[in-house]
């Protein structure tokens, strides 16, 4: 979606109500995600998703979370770079997570 607004091919406000959609959604996620790993024991995912569970509580404390219409053409590289890290680190912690699985499936 962000590279379709910067290249034009959707309009600021289509593209923030899009973004605006999935970001609490994402946070809850993520959340449930940490809580979980929490509960389970697994500490080393744990550690390696609380940054991100830190960072997204504190956007939504600051009440930053949010795309704004007026400002996304300002911060639309770090919009990316903010969201390929994400996706970056969501799938290191997928990984982790199948790895933990199969290694606790191969103990027993």
């Amino acid at each position: 979606m962000l590279v379709d607004l910067e290249f034009d091919y959707i309009n600021p406000y289509d593209s923030t109500s899009r973004i605006n959609q999935v970001i609490l959604p994402e946070f809850i996620i993520q959340g449930i995600f940490c809580v979980t790993n929490l509960l389970a024991g697994h500490w080393v995912i744990f550690l390696i998703g609380l940054p991100c569970m830190y960072y997204n509580v504190r956007l939504y404390i600051k009440k930053e979370h949010l795309a704004d219409v007026t400002e996304i053409y300002n911060k639309l590289n770090w919009e990316k770079k903010m969201r390929l890290f994400k996706v970056g680190h969501s799938v290191l912690l997928f990984v982790l997570s199948v790895l933990s699985l199969v290694w606790s499936l191969s103990e027993e």
